[in-house]
């Protein structure tokens, strides 16, 4: 049994369009919550799907934002093993994610999907133990066990809190391709203030919450100074000055839940790195790498490479490998199907997402999925 779950407010199109693609798929024994936070005037559902799927409505007297979910995860049906969590413009591609659940290990906690937007790119944000809230899979009893999303985020970062939470009860979260989702993204009154302001100030209680002693400071400064560059680049200042002043005054009140070392690792995508770049390494040694399409935590792929011994240079100085300067799943194999596809024979991505699948093939000591085998159409 599965529990789709996804929360919705003042958005009865896109909503509609959500609810129409659950009941084109086919073979499921599932049922359908919506959380409706707080509509105006309220959403309207049906009992049931064109494919017999049961649809409940669950009505909340003010916004929750996405810890609306919690409602949905603890109303699911008793039998339900996954709760799949979505957003109300978000829904799998087809049934193939019901086969990656099935055959999940038992110490796998959250499944993420394959993200992928009508532009035909993937979504961007998430770590390779991080997932994002559109689209992934969480065991029911896991998601409780710990305390599912925490309503002071709102929106925005509230999905590496429970991630952190779901490592520090050392739960998996992995990532398998045949869980494809679309995200359609709507971004109709996407404030970048809001967005600012709720980005630095979540994410520095993800590492006032999370973060171990010794990096903590070191990495409060870089999430100030990370965010402060978006928001100069997004004319969003304003916003971001707002969000660091509430992180500073509530920063006492976060509970401090430190991961320990190894686990931090996990966390940050440090140990995926290791992983992934050592592999390469062993299996063809090389000396010298450019980074490129540098983004989020960087510094990840930078501290896997100095541990290896090899030596970042720029691209004109022709490096034996050009290795991909992100952790973000989606940007990362992006970027690498783009070099691939150009005909670059010494790229590499810091990450190998370990699943046993004839969709992955391997690449540089990596496997992924390529963009001609199976990728949705835009």
């Amino acid at each position: 049994m599965i529990s789709f779950v996804l929360p919705t407010r003042n958005r009865p199109t896109e909503l509609h369009e959500t609810l129409v693609a659950l009941g084109a798929l086919d073979g499921l024994r599932a049922e359908v919550l919506v959380i409706d936070n707080a509509s105006t005037p309220a959403a309207v559902v049906p009992d049931e799907l064109p494919n017999g799927l049961p649809v409940r409505l669950i009505r909340c007297e003010e916004n929750l934002g996405a810890a609306g979910r919690n409602l949905g995860v603890r109303s699911a049906h008793e039998d339900s093993e996954w709760v799949v969590l979505l957003d109300d413009d978000s829904a799998p591609i087809d049934a193939g994610f019901v086969a990656a659940l099935d055959s999940q290990p038992a110490d796998v906690g959250a499944v993420m999907a394959d993200i992928t937007l009508p532009d035909g790119t993937r979504e961007r944000g998430g770590l390779p133990e991080v997932f994002i809230g559109c689209g992934v899979a969480v065991r029911r009893w896991a998601f409780l066990a710990a305390g599912g999303y925490d309503e002071s985020f709102g929106y925005y970062v509230e999905e590496y809190d429970l991630a952190a939470k779901l490592i520090q009860a050392d739960r998996r979260i992995v990532f398998d391709p045949r869980f494809r989702v679309l995200h359609r993204k709507v971004n109709a009154g996407r404030d970048m203030n809001v967005i600012l302001q709720r980005l630095v100030r979540n994410n520095g209680w993800v590492l006032q919450r999370h973060c171990p002693d010794e990096h903590l400071e070191a990495m409060l400064h870089e999430n100030e100074r990370r965010y402060r560059a978006i928001a100069e680049k997004e004319a969003a200042v304003e916003g971001f000055e707002r969000g660091l002043a509430e992180f500073r005054a509530t920063r006492a009140e976060q509970a401090r839940l430190p991961l320990a070392g190894d686990l931090w690792d996990r966390f940050t995508g440090l140990d995926a790195a290791r992983r992934a770049l050592g592999g390469a390494h062993r299996e063809r040694a090389f000396g010298t790498c450019a980074i490129v399409s540098p983004g989020k935590n960087e510094w990840v792929v930078r501290r896997a490479l100095q541990e290896l011994g090899v030596e970042v240079v720029g691209e004109e100085f022709s490096p034996d490998r050009l290795v991909v300067g992100t952790m973000s799943p989606g940007p990362m194999l992006d970027m690498f199907e783009e070099l691939t596809r150009t005909g670059s024979d010494n790229a590499l991505i810091a990450w190998n997402p370990q699943v046993e699948s004839p969709t992955f093939t391997r690449f540089g000591g990596v496997e992924l999925r390529r963009a001609a085998e199976g990728r949705p159409a835009a």
